[in-house]
């Protein structure tokens, strides 16, 4: 499945392809797949202040670490992480992992990976130089 545009956007490793967007649920629910290549450590600490996501898995095994505490989530599993809820994934197996992520209040959107993969082309895929400016 894919978007209705069958755009696949890529940031860093990952492979993100949005199956329901928020304009089409109104405002609900947002569905993406997303695949995220064996031994990838692709995602920052961060929190969503805004929405609950739910993970699914697809294929393969993600380790999330919710609020420090780690937890893999394979095939036919799922994890919720509320609002505020610090976490991160990698994939440290050696397979390709693929999941579901279900964001609900259906707010976040292609836009925002398309600028996270924006900033991250412009920085040579590292973090920004904060000594330039």
């Amino acid at each position: 499945m894919a978007t209705s545009t069958g755009e696949e956007i890529k940031v860093g490793e990952l492979a993100i392809r949005f199956l329901v967007e928020g304009e089409q649920s109104s405002g609900s629910v947002a569905v993406f797949e997303f695949d995220v290549p064996a031994g990838a450590k692709v995602a920052a600490a961060h929190s969503h202040d805004r929405y609950d996501e739910t993970i699914y898995g697809l294929e393969g095994v993600l380790t999330w670490t919710v609020e420090g505490t780690p937890t893999d989530v394979g095939p036919g599993e799922a994890l919720c992480i509320p609002r505020g809820a610090v976490h991160h994934f990698d994939n440290t197996h050696d397979v390709d992992a693929k999941a579901l992520a279900i964001v609900t209040l259906g707010i976040l959107g292609p836009g925002f990976f398309r600028e996270v993969a924006a900033i991250l082309d412009a920085a040579g895929g590292g973090p920004p130089d904060e000594g330039v400016g």
